[in-house]
């Protein structure tokens, strides 16, 4: 019943009763003071907001959460896996949408959980996708970084797909330029065809572009992925491309090209288990922050909307450590059409391996998924 005390009005259940002037918020976030022993997983694109637009009823579900000053009551994460911005600007955007206080440190963009892995930092990483990939790239860690970018001036015969891009005079040759050791994939470029051109020739040449190809290495160089989503929803009544189909078009050209599959060393993003071990462990890190000394025993993940997505969402953090049962509360959402639905399916390489450095004390309790339109918190659904 935490959560209902927590969420339902009226009935003097709500932390910051009506009645009386308001003070300081309370150091426990339920009724009673009570620490919460629950905190929250919220999906972003098409749950919270739709494009730049917020959805009006998570406004008013959040004034539920928060206390008079719009700071939030129960831990609270918010995923997604857009991958273009910082995470200042996703939570000061956040923080504009509902109308609340949300910090960079309760936002997981699709490539937070890379800070951990620190194996990578140090080696040369090749970065693709779109917005501040280089500063994003080193603020999770990694020292030596190199752009689509900065690789096409280096190499401009390897671009060629554009043919007012190509270079009106043959080019001295590349000297200097250093070696790549891994790619990492942010998010959907701009410019695909170059992207994708540049991409397959790092692997098929071991990280140096412009040399004569020889034998292809196999495997490949490490290959670090953000967010599979095939598709989002915007303004658009129609759902757009995301990373996912771009992954499928590198996969398919690269086995195409090699007659191997591509590999992932790490495909993170939802629903990818390293994508929520981080969320329980930054859940955790509220809580304590807070003084909550109340264990969190159940996670509840708002906002996916498709059945097989959600089934794989709970299964996929459940198998972390938050307990041996898991439950479901499929309300369909509809963000995407029900012929469309059935076939939207993230990309299925490798599972990633994530590095132990998240050692944190597990507690037996339950995750659990809760789909429903317009999240609204007044609905019969609502879970205790």
């Amino acid at each position: 019943m935490a959560l209902r005390g927590c969420l339902r009005a009226g009935r003097g259940r709500l932390l910051l009763r009506a009645a009386g002037p308001r003070g300081p918020p309370a150091r426990g976030g339920c009724a009673g003071g009570r620490p919460p022993a629950f905190g929250f997983l919220f999906d972003v694109d098409g749950v919270l907001v739709r494009g730049s637009q917020a959805v009006p009823a998570a406004r008013q579900a959040f004034r539920r959460l928060a206390d008079g000053s719009g700071r939030l009551r129960v831990p609270v994460v918010f995923l997604t896996n857009a991958g273009n911005c910082l995470r200042a600007a996703k939570a000061q955007e956040l923080s504009q949408a509902l109308g609340l206080q949300v910090s960079p440190e309760q936002v997981i963009l699709s490539h937070s959980p890379l800070r951990l892995f620190s194996q990578f930092h140090q080696k040369c990483m090749l970065v693709a996708g779109q917005g501040p990939v280089e500063e994003n790239a080193q603020n999770l860690g990694f020292k030596h970084v190199v752009t689509i970018e900065a690789l096409r001036k280096a190499y401009p015969l390897l671009d060629m797909v554009d043919q007012s891009r190509r270079p009106k005079e043959l080019p001295p040759p590349t000297t200097g330029f250093p070696t790549i050791e891994g790619v990492i994939l942010f998010g959907e470029p701009v410019r695909w065809e170059t992207s994708l051109q540049l991409i397959i020739d790092v692997l098929l040449s071991n990280g140096n572009p412009g040399a004569e190809l020889q034998d292809i290495p196999y495997p490949h160089l490490p290959v670090l992925a953000c967010n599979m989503d095939l598709l989002w929803m915007a303004e658009a009544q129609m759902p757009r491309f995301g990373h996912g189909t771009f992954l499928l078009c590198l996969e398919n050209i690269y086995k195409k090209v090699t007659g191997q599959e591509l590999k992932y060393e790490a495909l993170i993003g939802k629903p990818s288990t390293v994508t929520y071990r981080y969320a329980e462990y930054l859940i955790k890190q509220q809580a304590e922050k807070q003084g909550w000394k109340s264990p969190i025993r159940r996670l509840y993940a708002v906002g996916w909307d498709r059945r097989q997505s959600s089934k794989k969402h709970t299964q996929t953090f459940a198998k972390r450590a938050t307990g041996p049962t898991a439950e479901e509360m499929r309300v369909p959402t509809g963000r995407l059409p029900g012929q469309l639905s059935e076939h939207v399916q993230p990309p299925a390489p490798r599972e990633a391996h994530c590095p132990g450095s998240l050692e944190h004390e597990s507690q037996r309790g339950k995750a659990v998924t809760v789909c429903w339109p317009g999240l609204s918190m007044n609905s019969p659904g609502t879970p205790d």
